[in-house]
Formats: C-alpha cells, structure tokens, sequence
C-alpha cells in the first residue's frame, strides 16, 4: 500500500464522463477530493473516458500505482454506457492490484445536489430509454444523503404520476425537488410533481463520486482500502430488467400454449394471437446438464405440473395450476423450471397424468419463482421431484432466480423455511443466507417459519460473478489433440483452458520465459476468451468460458446477453489465464506487471460484445502502463492454422468460415490480404443455425447438424448450390436456407414424418459443393501452394474432408488448425498480437471497437 493512497473515480453511465480523484484518509474513513472533471461525451464514452483520466493524474500528479481503489459508477443509466466505465474499471483495478467499489449513479447525483446546497426532499429522474426512467427518492439533510427506495424502472408517464401523487397527497411539508437527465425529455411531464433543479445538477460529477464513495465507507458498505474484499470480478452493473430477449421469452411462455416444441406446429387449434415459427422450437435448444436435466423459464403449459408436484412436495401449502399461472405474466416475478427426458427410470414420478408434459419426452422435475420488491427477491416457491433429488437441482433453480432478480435490481434474497426442516436451512446457509426471524404458525399446519437472508451474491454463486477456481486438480484430458479441459465455472459458463496447442509443448516440461509475453483478449461475440503467448510463439495459456448455454434457449447469439456475461466473466477469465501460465512457467503467480504488452480483439463482431473487451484491455493496459495492440478478428482465424502448425506461412489461400464471415483470402503475406469473395448474404454458420433451428436441433447448429447429416444420404434431396457457376468467387447462402426450411414446411404440412438425417446430410452437400468449388477456383487463380481454413465452420468434418480431397488432388498442402482453435479463442489474437507488437503497432487510449473492418486495409 503506497504511502498516501488515491481512489479514482468515474461513471459513464449518461452523455457525461464525470471523474473524480480524491486522497484516503483511513483515520476519518474520508475521501479528500483532489480534482475532479465532467466532460461531455455523446457516444464518445470508450474514447476519451481513458484520455481524460490520465490527463487528470497527469495534471494531480498522482502516480497510478498510488491508486489503491478504483470506483465506478454501476448504473442505471445507458447500458452502453454503463458496460464501458465498469468494464474499464474491471481492467483498471485488476491490473493495479486494487480495490473496485461501485456506487449508484443515481445516489452520485443525489451526493451532487447535497454538495450544492439542496436540502429536503429529492428525486432523481434519470432517462432509461424508451419512454421509461428511473425514478428513485431521497431525503436529504445536513448529514448526508438517505437513499428511500431501491432501483427500478418505470414508464416516464407512470413516474410522474405517482410523484405528483405524493406531491398532491400533502404526505411531506416540504416540497419535492426534481434532478436527473431524464428531466432533459420529461421536464414538462414532472413539472407538477415538483420544482426542478437547475440543469447543472442532472449528471453525475466527479465530487458527487467520491461523496457517494466516502458515504459507502462511513457506513460500512464499503472499504476502499481493501482489495480483497472489492475483488473486481464481484462487481456488476445495475440494470433493472432483463434483456429484451428475455423479457419477450417471459411474454410468450406466460400463455397458455399447447404448441408442440419439437415441431413448432399447434397440437390444438392455433389461438388467434398465436403462431408457428421457427422461433417456436428454440425452448428445446436449451442445453443439458450432466445429469440429462435442462433448465428453462417457467412456462403456463406447465402449470398443472408444477400443481402436481407442489401436492406432493408441499402438502395442505400447495398452489394450484390457477395460482401458478397468474404468477408468470407479473414483471416482478421470475420462475425456473428444471425437466428431464421422458425416457430415464425416474422420470414418470411427477408431473400431471403421471409425469405427461406439454412437451413432448420431458417431465417437470424442479421448479423455484421469486418476486422482486424493494431491492429484494423473496422466494417464494422452491420444489424438487424427490426421485431426482440430489442432483444439485435445487440450487441451480434458486440460481437462476436470483441471476434474473439481479438483473431486475434485487441486492439480497430472502425466504421462510420450515422451522423443523434442519436440511433446507442447512442448505440455505451454504448459501450466504441466515436466520433473522421466526413466523409464528406460518404455515397451514401452523408451524413456525424461519425467515432466513443473505446477499445475492452468494445465492448465484461466487463463480457467476467471475471468480475462477483453482483448476489444476480438475482438469481432465479430453480426446481432441490432447486438449485439458478445466470445468472450472465461471459467471455461470464452462471455462474451459485449452493447454495443448502448440505441438512444442509436448515435448517441453516447462516452458521458458522468452519475451515479450502478451496477454490477448477476444469478446467479439459469445465466447470470453484470454490467452498468453512467449517471443517463441508458445501459447503458454489458452482459456475460453462459453455462452452457449445462455444463448441456446433462443437458437442463435443474443447480442444483449453476451454482452452482459462478457462483463461477468472477464475477470475470472484474466485470473485464470494468468495462473495457467505462471504455472506453465514454473512460476507461483504472474502479474499484468510481468507481461509486456496486451492485445484485444477490436473488430468485426457485435459492437456491445467487443467494447467490453476494448474498455477492459484498454483499462489493464493503462493501469500497468503497457502497450495496447488492436487485432482483426478474421486475421486472427488466419493466424489460428499457426496453433496446428507452426511453420505455416504464406502465401496462402485462405477459407473463412462461421457464424458471420464467409469469404477467401488470398493471403500474400502477413497482414497483407485480397479478399477474392464473400457472401452477400448469409454466412455458412447462420445458414447451419438456421437449418438446425427449423428442424428444432438445438444450438450451435453445425455441430447438431453435422452429427445428424453423417446418419444421412447427402443425395437424397437435391437442394440448390447458389451461385456454384457465377464465374466468381461470392458466395449467397440465403436461397439454400430458404430451400431447406420451405422443405421442411412442406413435408410437415403434408403429414410426412421428416428424415432428419437426409436433410441434414443434402443440405450440408449443397454447402461443401460450393465451398470447394470456389476453393479450386481460387487456388487456380492465385498459383498459392497452400490452403487453409479458418472460422467456426472449419470444425465440420464433412468440410474438413472435401478439402483433404481437393487439396490432394491439386497437390497443394491443405494446413487447418486444431478443432479446439477452429472457433472464437484468444490463442489466434495472441499470435497476431505478438507479430504486431514487435512491428511497433500499438493503439492509443482513444481507441473504439468496431462493428465491421476492411480486411484488405491496413490496421
């Protein structure tokens, strides 16, 4: 700890960078402002927040290793906004060693009014987009400021009623006063509910940050000296809903379907209000666990299950399916529900007409729903089949309900247990919860409850707010080229640390320290990724969490979701990375301050999903004063054939295949590239998720479909191969999904059972005819003596193997890389990143990700 410490300060959550930098004083638990600035930043965030803050040390002359906390401002507000200060604080504090506390954007500016004179009652009114604000209520005196309700979001118009209510109702002798930028939209709408403050107290600022800062030490609910305690990965913004996703999944399953999922077709007559989409089959996507169980949003068509069991679990406390239902539809509630296939020994003991199931082979195993009030989710039902008990049901239900209620602004949890039920208290203790209380004859049998609490936190689990475990007595050898696989959880995704990669290694007990060292980060979509690579280019560690099983439910990449699990998991990403190769090293911890450079993916991709790993890297890069490299994400699959064979080297044809990308690149040198086509409309890898999707296969479809096509005759349907004569290089996927799903439909409408199999193999034909006959035309073209893959698609076996074929055949050497780099990894970033490095490529502080970079143009 430096002799005098500093806590930095910054919130983005609006139009407003505001920064704060203020002195420690651990004998007054005080926060002595130093200097502080707002700026005015439209859309601006991610490139000046950095700029600014170091201007500010600069001109405080404070060192940044004097700064032994970071302080953020969580939200409400914008959740671009939001993500970028939090995500920039995350990098900032891991990479100092320091403590990262969060306050409320809105008491930020509650702490502002305080500081200007403004004495009584307040309202903060802060825009939420969407004709909604957050309205939150204070009391303000000489002491300090009270916080009177939790977050929440509201529809301007109700806001302003309710206030004005207040107002009318003579509750206060004082009047209302009203701050916040949503006043910049809604003045004239809140102008009865009070007196509006002048339009220089609606932003947070930098002395309302470390005031807000200062009141959490005072009171306990922070210490900004305690880095331990404030470990960055614990940290999340506020957001106050769910994603809009998920919000209009709650809509549909709220009402009482009888569709059946396996088909996406109607089992009854079709409600007016309702119809079949491929949409409809996405419910079966959701993906199991290792005991076969599946974890899915409560929906209406399952109440008269939940009944069931809740008769036979609950006994005279049981609700019916009346009672169930009318829960599903309230934007306060969430429910989870856990099935299980049909076919297992235990599964016909729950569930209506012995274990019967809307959805056809799944039986209703588990089920828990919550209500959010007041920052608080009170849970209000919690049951498992007793066949299936043990299974870890129970906690992965009350789980989820707490990571929605989070979502929806909850801060703790609470509940009533049985006071004679020792094992659920016991349970609910290794939790984080405890006893505050009993309810006398609470129950119908009028035996008291024990009202039992905690902090979210510890209902989700530590591992859902990016603490990475200790792995290295986990990991498992799996079969693909000797790949460990760490079932390490993090923010509720599988980590798994690919240490195998580079053949070298094989051979090498330890690796030796050869710089420069890089630490890469790739978030360009659904996969949080770090790696770090040696000056050998020995990958020293490779690790990725998966979203799939977030996105699964609904067929395809939730940009909103992966964005807010980026944010979750990046830090225990980074911890991890680091001690898979300190200990690849033989060293016992390595630090940001040992590495020489960072790296991160900056573009293509999904903006939301690549800002958080711009704003991190750029925030850890900053904080250990190391250089800042910018990848190309499609450079980094060209770069992934080096992780399968390290003395590959152009010139090169090269095939990029995912989710997102179609296209071949004549690759004359390292980073000098011509694109000779591409799609013009679907990639390969939608076209793929989109099939799977119609046949109600699941998510990611190449997998699912690959595995179905190699039961199948690929000539069994003759689809069309679009655009296989142009005379060019493009490609056009569309018509070929379109030719499929309308196959589908038909055979369907027709009454014909589908051959799954054969679909799947003839649509994945009329992929691979196409692809490798534009290969062939490309390698004609260029003379390239080598061809390579790769792209997510690049794992298809089929794919895979047409070009082993073509390549023979042409006398070309045909270079993929390992199955394990074929998708989004850090590893392929790390390695463009070390080239990148020493050619003195750095990126300034100002640098933004970008949704879409020319290939052919120099970065």
């Amino acid at each position: 700890m430096p002799e005098t410490a500093y806590a930095l300060a910054f919130d983005t959550a609006n139009e407003v960078i505001s920064i704060g930098l203020g002195r420690l004083n651990a004998a007054a638990c005080a926060v002595e402002p130093v200097a502080a600035v707002e700026v005015a930043a439209h859309r601006a965030s991610n490139t000046q927040l950095l700029v600014r803050v170091d201007a500010l040390l600069r001109e405080a002359g404070v060192e940044r290793g004097q700064l032994a906390c970071v302080c953020v401002g969580r939200g409400p507000g914008s959740f671009t906004g939001v993500r970028i200060a939090m995500a920039t604080a995350k990098g900032a504090a891991q990479a100092l060693g320091a403590a990262l506390v969060g306050v409320s954007s809105l008491d930020v500016v509650a702490w502002h009014a305080w500081a200007s004179g403004v004495r009584g009652r307040l309202a903060v009114v802060a825009d939420a987009m969407r004709k909604e604000v957050y309205p939150v209520r204070y009391a303000l005196d000489d002491a300090g400021v009270c916080r009177l309700e939790a977050d929440r979001v509201v529809k301007a118009q109700v806001a302003a009623q309710e206030l004005a209510g207040e107002a009318s109702s003579g509750a206060a002798a004082d009047a209302l006063q009203l701050t916040g930028d949503g006043l910049a939209k809604y003045a004239e709408l809140f102008a009865p509910a009070g007196t509006l403050l002048p339009e220089e107290l609606w932003a947070p600022t930098g002395r309302g940050l470390l005031l807000a800062l200062q009141d959490a030490w005072r009171t306990g609910a922070a210490d900004p000296l305690d880095a331990q305690r404030h470990n960055p990965a614990f940290l999340l913004p506020v957001y106050t809903r769910l994603s809009d996703a998920e919000e209009n999944e709650r809509i549909r399953l709220a009402k009482n379907d009888p569709k059946n999922l396996a088909t996406g077709v109607q089992d009854a007559a079709p409600r007016r209000d309702q119809r079949a989409t491929m949409h409809d089959t996405a419910v079966l996507n959701a993906r199991p666990d290792e005991h076969g169980i599946t974890y899915k949003p409560l929906d209406a068509a399952h109440a008269e299950d939940v009944a069931a069991m809740e008769s036979q679990v609950m006994g005279s406390d049981a609700w019916n399916a009346a009672l169930v239902a009318d829960e599903l539809p309230r934007a306060d509630r969430t429910w989870w529900a856990a099935y299980a296939s049909g076919e297992g020994p235990d599964a016909g003991s729950a569930g209506s007409e012995g274990g019967a199931s809307p959805v056809r082979g799944t039986v209703l195993v588990g089920y828990a729903g919550g209500m959010v009030i007041d920052g608080q989710v009170q849970i209000l039902k919690i049951g498992t089949d007793p066949a299936w008990r043990r299974r870890g049901i129970a906690r992965q239900l009350i789980s989820r309900v707490a990571s929605d209620a989070r979502d929806l602004g909850a801060t703790t949890c609470s509940l009533e247990v049985r006071a004679s039920n020792a094992g659920a208290q016991a349970f609910y203790e290794s939790l984080g919860m405890h006893s505050i209380g009993k309810r006398p004859h609470y129950y119908s049998d009028r035996e008291d409850a024990v009202i039992m609490e905690g902090p979210l936190q510890g209902v989700i689990g530590s591992s859902a707010v990016g603490g990475a475990a200790d792995a290295k007595a986990l990991r498992a050898v799996t079969e693909d080229a000797g790949i460990q696989e760490s079932p390490v959880d993090v923010a509720g995704m599988t980590l798994r640390v690919d240490e195998a990669h580079d053949a070298q290694k094989a051979a090498q007990p330890a690796a030796q320290l050869e710089r420069p060292l890089i630490l890469a980060i790739e978030s360009s979509c659904d996969e949080t990724a770090a790696a770090i690579v040696d000056g050998e280019g020995n990958l020293l560690s490779d690790v990725v969490a998966s979203q799939i099983d977030f996105h699964s439910r609904f067929g395809g990449v939730v940009p909103e979701i992966a964005s807010r699990k980026h944010i979750e998991a990046i830090c225990g990403v980074c911890d991890e990375c680091l001690d898979v190769a300190a200990q690849r090293l033989g060293m016992e911890r390595l630090t940001w301050a040992d590495l020489d450079g960072v790296g991160v993916t900056y573009a293509p991709g999904l903006v939301g999903a690549l800002v958080v790993g711009v704003a991190f890297a750029k925030g850890a890069a900053w904080a250990a004063d190391k250089p800042l490299v910018g990848v190309n994400h499609l450079e980094g699959h060209m770069y992934a054939n080096k992780i399968g064979a390290p003395d590959f080297a152009p010139p090169a044809v090269v095939s990029l295949v995912s989710g997102g990308n179609t296209m071949l690149v004549h690759m004359r040198g390292w980073g000098d590239y011509r694109v000779l086509g591409a799609t013009i409309d679907d990639a390969v890898g939608e076209a793929f998720d989109k099939v799977a999707k119609a046949l109600g296969l699941g998510y990611p479809g190449g997998p699912v479909v690959s595995a179905q096509g190699a039961k199948g005759n690929p000539k069994a349907i003759e689809f069309p191969r679009a655009m296989m004569h142009s005379g060019d290089m493009r490609f056009s996927l569309s018509g070929l999904k379109t030719a499929v799903v309308t196959y589908i439909n038909n055979e369907r409408a027709a009454g014909r059972e589908l051959n799954v199999p054969d679909i799947c193999a003839s649509f994945e034909a009329a992929v691979v005819d196409v692809q490798v006959k534009k290969a062939e035309m490309a390698l004609r073209e260029t003379d390239a003596p080598t061809f390579c893959l790769g792209g997510g698609v690049a794992a298809n076996p089929v794919l895979r193997a047409a070009y082993e074929k073509l390549c023979k055949k042409m006398r070309v050497r045909l270079v993929m890389p390992p199955l394990s780099a074929c998708g989004d990894n850090a590893g392929m970033i790390a390695l463009v990143a070390l080239d990148r490095f020493r050619q003195g490529k750095f990126y300034g502080l100002e640098t933004d990700a970008q949704a879409h970079a020319d290939l052919e143009q120099e970065y």
